[in-house]
């Protein structure tokens, strides 16, 4: 059973670092970063299959695609902090000749990153494949994505969604982060998607919602349950319920913190808020 009280301490601690990531070059995208930090810590730490180290094959372990590249910086913060590449390389998030880009690149062969993405709506597509490749493989680990919920506005999605219950890629657990706010505004105001899960049950998905996506041992719980669906015939997909800004009070519940960097009285105000816990980069 995962030590919830570390986890939790993790997520503090993964708070500062995106909070300093983008303030250090005034670029980025903190609101999404901040309301999947559970998220990701928890994958990393308790729900994926990880063996050490890191090839691209990823042959007998589960695999982590990210598609909506842009909240790269939790995505960086743990992964270093999950041992893939020293911590204090986060110092270098956005700078010239980084391998920490804005959106995650694989050209300089950064640990964890098996995809550029960023081009949103793509990250189905991939991880379908690798699901697929597994399967043929013989190899019986899972994959595992993340989307945003404004992403699924992008058609490729729906190709994919369609492609994957047709095909029975049953080995796939897609986690939707639904927090109902996209670079614009809301969800609704932009393009309302009416019911996400209604719509992946009509294109033949099972799904499952987790209703406190920023609480830890709901999400283990909740993606213990996704993994006990996989195999059965039909892709598997998690309604993950977001804050955007989750942790920041001045961030929260709402989409002007999607892209923009906290000035210096906003940064200690975060960071305030959010008390070192495992030793900031």
């Amino acid at each position: 059973m995962a030590d919830i009280t570390h986890l939790e301490n993790l997520v503090t601690q993964v708070r500062r670092d995106i909070l300093r990531m983008v303030h250090k070059v005034n670029s980025g995208h903190p609101g999404g970063s901040l309301g999947c930090a559970e998220f990701f810590v928890a994958l990393y730490t308790s729900i994926m299959n990880r063996k050490d180290g890191f090839d691209m094959d990823g042959v007998d372990e589960d695999l982590f695609f990210l598609s909506n590249g842009h909240i790269s910086p939790v995505f960086y913060s743990v992964l270093a902090r999950s041992g893939y590449f020293s911590v204090d390389e986060l110092n270098t998030f956005r700078l010239i000749n980084s391998r920490l880009q804005g959106h995650p690149t694989t050209h300089e062969g950064l640990p964890g990153i098996r995809i550029a993405s960023g081009s949103l709506g793509q990250g189905m597509s991939v991880a379908l494949g690798a699901a697929q490749a597994k399967k043929l493989n013989g190899d019986n680990n899972l994959v595992y994505s993340l989307h945003g919920d404004g992403e699924l506005q992008e058609g490729q999605n729906w190709e994919a969604i369609m492609y994957a219950s047709g095909n029975k890629v049953d080995n796939i657990i897609a986690t939707i982060d639904l927090n109902g706010q996209q670079i614009d505004g809301s969800t609704d105001d932009v393009l309302p998607m009416g019911s996400v899960k209604g719509k992946f049950e009509a294109f033949g998905w099972d799904v499952l919602d987790i209703k406190d996506g920023n609480n830890i041992d709901a999400i283990l719980k909740g993606m213990a349950e996704a993994k006990s669906r996989t195999g059965k015939g039909k892709p598997v997909c998690v309604l993950l319920h977001t804050i955007m800004g989750n942790g920041v009070d001045f961030m929260m519940h709402t989409h002007a913190w999607h892209g923009k960097a906290p000035n210096d009285e906003q940064l200690e105000i975060g960071l305030a808020q959010n008390t070192e816990t495992l030793g900031d980069y």
